[in-house]
C-alpha cells in the first residue's frame, strides 16, 4: 500500500563524504597500514583483497596530530580512550595530540578477532585489539625513527622518543612527529617491531587519563545518530503492530494525509511508515492512522502464562549441559536436601537513545549514518533492499546513546526496517526515528528465564549434590549465528555461568530446556550471565549457611586450586568491605563471585531494609581483568554495570498482559535507577601481567546476587522472583 500527496518532497543527495577506503587515497603524513592475521575470518573475508585494502590504524598528520582508527563501536564503555593509549603508548606519544576516529566499516580491515567480522560486543573491543594496536603503535614509532636517523644521518639507535618528541641523543636535535610524518610515509613497512616491556608503560596503566570523548560529549559537541541531518531529508516513523506477530489486515491514512508536513505513507513488512518534512509531522502522522491487524499468528500469551509453561519445563528432564558424577544417587544419600526456584521477567534495554538511523542514497551507492554494532552484517541488508552494489554501500558509524546489545541483533531488525523505508519512497534521504514506545514494546529483550535447583548437604554440613535446569528462549536459534555458536544443540548464551563452576560440588548437573515463543529475544549486557550468576550465588548462600558455613569462607574452602583468581578477588573483597558476616544490625551484608567475559569479579553489598524495601548503600567490587589499561574507565565501567545490575534487580520488568500487548512503555511504568539511588561504590582493581579481559559487562551479573544474599540476611528469604521491588 503507498498514499501520497500530489507533491512529494524529493531529496537532494550531495557528497556523503569519505567512502571507507578513499580516507587513505592522496593522504598527506604517515598512514600506519598493516597487513594483521584476523583469527577465525570466514572465508568471504578471507577472499578480500588485502594488497587493495591494508589494515590501517594510524596516521600521522604534518600538524603533528596522530589519529587512531578505531574499529569498535563507542557507545559510551571508553572504546575509543583504550585503543587509543595503546597505540600511543607504543609511539612514546604525548596524550594531547592524540585524536580517535571511528574506522569505516570494512571488515577485511577491521575485524573483531573474537568474531571474524567487524563488530563490537561481548566485552571483547579492548581484549581482541590489545596486540592489534600495540603493533601498530610500535610500526609508527619505528618509521619515525627511521625517518628521523635518514634525515639526521645517524642510527636509529641513536634516537630516543618522548611525549611526541624525536630526540638525536648525540647532538640534542629534536623533531616533531608531524615533521617527520611525509619521510616516514615513504619508508618500507617494518617487520617484528619490539613492543614495550609493560614496565616501561607510561600511558598503558595511568592514572587520570583523559577520556578523548569527554569534553565534547559533556558540551554537547559530539554527534549521534539522532543528530544527523541531511538536506531534504524526511523524518519517518513507523507504526507497528500491538502484539508480536501480528500483520497489517487494513488502512485508512486519509486522516495522516490531511495533516500538514506528512508527506506519504507506505506500507512496509515491519508495519506502515509515515513519511514527514520533520518529527512532529511524521509523529502526528502516526497517530492519525487507522490501522487493523491480523493476530492470527500473533504471541497472545500472558507473561503469567509464559513463567508456568517455563516452570514446568524446569521441573522435567531437559538437555544436559554439564555433567559430573552421580546426582541423582547423591540427593537420595543426603541427610538434608534443598529446592528452589527462580523466575527472571523480560527486559528492555532501555538506553537514552532509542533506535534510529539516516540514509542517504541513489541507485548507485548508500550511505548510511547509525551506531550499527556489526556492520559486516547490516551492510548486506542495505545492498540487497535497495539494489545497490556491495561495495557501494558505507555506513558511518556514529556514537550510541548506550546500547548494552540492543544495536547488534542478529536479524538486524533496524537495519531491514531503515532500508525497507528507503527502498519504499525511492532515492533520498530519510531519517527513521524511532520513540522511547517504540524501543520499548518492540521486543528484542532479555529472555524470561526460569531456573530450578536441587541441592543437599550431609551429616556434616558439607554441598553433596547441586542440580539447575534452567528453562528459556534462545537467542541464537533460527538466526545466522545459529550454525556456529550453538553445539549439540545447546544455546551457551542461555545458561552461561551456570556450568564450570569455581567451587569443588562432588556430584553438579547443569541442564537446559529451549522454549518457545513469539517474543523477539535478544543479549542484554552480560547476556545470561545476568540471570546465572544471581540464582547459583544465591542458592549456594542458602546452602552455606544451612550447613554452618560463613559465607566468604565457605566459598574460600570450595574453591579448587585450578582458580587462584576466583580466590584471590574474593579475599580481596572481603578485605576491603572488612567483611565479619551477613551482620544482624540495620545494615546486612551479602556477597557473590561470578566470572565473565574472562574478568574475575567479586562483590559485597550492604543493604538496609527501609520500610521493607531493600536500599543498598555501599558496594565494594574486587576485579581481576588482566592488564588494566584505562583505570579510570574501568572504574567507570564498574560502577555503571553495577547500577545497571542493581536497577534490574530491585525495579526492572517488561511484562505482557493477556491477550501478548506489552504493559510498560515508557519510563514511567518501566522503572529504572535513579541518580540519588545509587550506592557508594569502592572498585579495587587486582594488579595483573596476564592480556586484558572484558570490563563493559563483568560488573554486572554478582551485584543482584549480593542484593539477594543481604536481602535474605535482613528477612530470612531469598527473592525468588526478581525484581525485588517492582515499578
Amino acid at each position: 500500500m503507498q498514499f501520497t500527496k500530489p507533491v512529494e518532497l524529493q531529496a537532494t543527495v550531495k557528497s556523503s563524504g569519505p567512502s571507507r577506503r578513499s580516507f587513505l587515497v592522496g593522504a598527506t603524513g604517515l598512514v600506519v597500514a598493516m597487513a594483521l592475521p584476523i583469527k577465525g575470518r570466514t572465508q568471504a573475508l578471507a577472499a578480500a583483497d588485502a594488497k587493495f585494502a591494508p589494515n590501517a590504524f594510524i596516521r600521522v598528520s604534518p600538524d603533528n596530530v596522530v589519529t587512531v582508527l578505531i574499529k569498535h563501536l563507542e557507545m559510551g564503555q571508553g572504546a575509543n580512550t583504550g585503543l587509543a593509549i595503546l597505540a600511543a603508548d607504543e609511539m612514546d606519544a604525548d596524550w594531547s595530540q592524540i585524536r580517535a576516529e571511528q574506522a569505516p566499516d570494512d571488515p577485511a580491515l577491521y575485524a573483531n578477532l573474537a568474531f571474524g567480522v567487524q563488530g563490537t560486543g561481548g566485552s571483547t573491543g579492548l581484549a581482541n585489539s590489545y596486540m592489534t594496536m600495540r603493533e601498530a603503535g610500535a610500526t609508527a614509532r619505528a618509521l619515525l625513527v627511521e625517518a628521523a636517523a635518514q634525515t639526521w644521518g645517524i642510527s636509529a639507535g641513536d634516537i630516543s622518543v618522548s611525549t611526541g618528541v624525536v630526540t638525536n641523543e648525540t647532538t640534542g636535535q629534536t623533531a616533531t612527529f608531524g615533521e617527520l610524518a611525509e619521510r616516514a610515509a615513504t619508508l618500507p613497512m617494518p617487520q617484528d617491531v619490539q613492543l614495550k616491556d609493560p614496565s616501561d608503560f607510561k600511558l598503558i596503566g595511568a592514572e587520570g587519563i583523559t577520556r578523548l570523548d569527554a569534553a565534547d560529549k559533556a558540551r554537547g559537541q559530539s554527534t549521534f545518530s539522532i543528530d544527523v541531518m541531511r538536506e531534504g531529508m524526511q523524518v519517518v516513523t513507523v507504526l507497528h503492530p500491538p502484539k508480536f506477530g501480528a500483520v497489517l489486515s487494513s488502512l485508512d491514512a486519509s486522516a495522516a494525509l490531511d495533516l500538514p508536513g506528512v508527506n506519504a505513507v507506505r506500507e512496509i513488512p515491519s508495519g506502515v511508515a509515515v513519511y514527514g518534512a520533520d518529527t512532529f509531522a511524521a509523529l502526528r502522522g502516526r497517530d492519525a492512522l487507522i490501522a487493523q491487524w491480523d493476530e492470527t499468528n500473533a504471541e497472545t500469551r500472558s507473561s503469567r502464562d509464559l513463567e508456568e509453561q517455563f516452570l514446568a519445563a524446569a521441573r522435567s528432564p531437559a538437555r544436559v549441559a554439564e555433567n559430573i558424577g552421580d546426582v541423582d544417587a547423591s540427593l537420595d544419600q543426603s541427610e538434608r536436601t534443598f529446592e528452589a526456584e527462580y523466575i527472571f521477567p523480560y527486559l528492555a534495554h532501555a538506553a537514552m537513545e532509542p533506535l534510529d538511523g539516516v540514509i542517504e542514497w541513489t541507485p548507485e551507492q548508500a550511505d548510511v549514518w547509525s551506531a550499527i554494532q556489526i556492520p559486516t552484517i547490516a551492510a548486506p541488508v542495505f545492498s540487497s533492499t535497495l539494489g545497490v552494489a556491495p561495495d557501494a554501500v558505507s555506513i558511518h558509524t556514529m556514537y550510541a546513546g548506550g546500547s548494552f546489545g540492543h544495536r547488534s541483533t542478529p536479524t538486524n531488525h533496524f537495519e531491514s526496517e531503515l532500508a525497507h523505508v528507503a527502498a519504499a519512497a525511492g532515492p533520498g534521504a530519510y531519517k527513521l526515528q524511532w520513540t522511547r514506545e517504540d524501543d520499548m514494546t518492540q521486543g528484542y529483550y532479555r529472555p524470561l528465564t526460569v531456573h530450578r535447583f536441587r541441592g543437599g548437604l550431609d551429616a556434616d554440613g558439607n554441598i553433596t549434590c547441586w542440580d539447575n535446569t534452567v528453562a528459556n528462549q534462545s537467542i541464537m536459534a533460527g538466526t545466522m549465528f545459529e550454525q556456529a555458536l550453538m553445539t549439540d544443540g545447546l544455546d551457551r548464551t542461555s545458561f552461561e555461568g551456570s556450568t564450570d563452576l569455581p567451587y569443588a560440588l562432588p556430584a553438579r548437573r547443569v541442564s537446559w530446556a529451549q522454549m518457545q515463543t513469539g517474543v523477539p529475544v535478544l543479549w542484554w549486557r552480560a547476556v545470561g550471565h545476568t540471570h546465572t550468576a544471581y540464582a547459583t550465588e544465591t542458592f549456594l548462600d542458602e546452602l552455606l549457611i544451612a550447613g554452618g558455613r560463613d559465607p566468604v569462607q565457605g566459598r574460600l574452602d570450595l574453591i579448587t586450586e585450578d582458580r587462584p583468581r576466583d580466590r584471590a578477588v574474593l579475599e580481596r573483597v572481603a578485605e576491603m568491605a572488612q567483611w565479619s558476616g551477613p551482620g544482624t544490625g540495620e545494615r546486612r551484608y551479602g556477597v557473590a563471585l561470578h566470572r565473565s567475559f574472562g574478568s574475575f569479579v567479586a562483590q559485597i553489598a550492604e543493604v538496609e531494609d527501609r520500610d521493607g524495601t531493600p536500599h543498598v548503600t555501599r558496594v565494594w567490587c574486587a576485579l581481576d581483568c588482566g592488564v588494566a589499561v584505562t583505570p579510570d574507565v574501568i572504574r567507570a565501567q564498574m560502577e555503571g554495570g553495577i547500577g545497571f545490575g542493581l536497577s534490574a534487580t530491585l525495579f526492572e520488568q517488561l511484562t505482557l498482559e493477556a491477550g501478548g500487548t506489552v504493559r510498560e512503555r515508557n519510563y514511567g511504568a518501566y522503572r529504572v535507577l535513579g541518580l540519588e539511588e545509587m550506592p557508594e561504590i569502592m572498585v579495587d582493581i587486582m594488579p595483573s601481567e596476564v592480556a586484558p579481559t572484558g570490563v563493559g559487562e563483568p560488573g554486572t551479573p554478582p551485584i543482584s546476587a549480593a542484593v539477594g544474599n543481604a536481602w535474605r540476611a535482613h528477612t530470612g528469604q531469598t527473592p525468588r522472583r526478581l525484581p525485588i521491588i517492582g515499578a
